[in-house]
């Protein structure tokens, strides 16, 4: 079993603020695939990088997906849909191996 995370901002590549409608659909489309989804949104994570010389930040959100076996192409093109629909040069999508209890 693992538990994948996708890291999402609340603001586009290009400025636009990320509607709330637009995040409950893309996580209603991962409990619809996978059988449930948790999305972290009561208060933004602060996520920093330092990509150059400079220190780039944004507000995200940590959307949370438990899942049997990883499919580790659709989750990279699934990475690929959401860096275009964010507008980003990269989306962090990582999967952490993990026994239920």
């Amino acid at each position: 079993m693992y538990v994948v995370e996708v890291f999402l901002p609340l603001e586009t590549g290009d400025g636009r603020r990320v509607g709330r409608r637009e995040l409950e659909g893309l996580v209603t489309r991962l409990a619809e695939k996978f059988g449930g989804a948790t999305a972290f949104t009561r208060s933004p994570a602060l996520g920093l990088w330092k990509p150059g010389e400079t220190i780039e930040k944004d507000q995200i959100i940590i959307v949370e997906v438990m899942v049997e076996e990883l499919d580790e192409a659709w989750w990279r093109n699934y990475r690929r849909h959401l860096e275009k629909q964010f507008d980003q040069d990269e989306i962090l999508i990582r999967a952490t191996s993990c026994r239920k209890l």
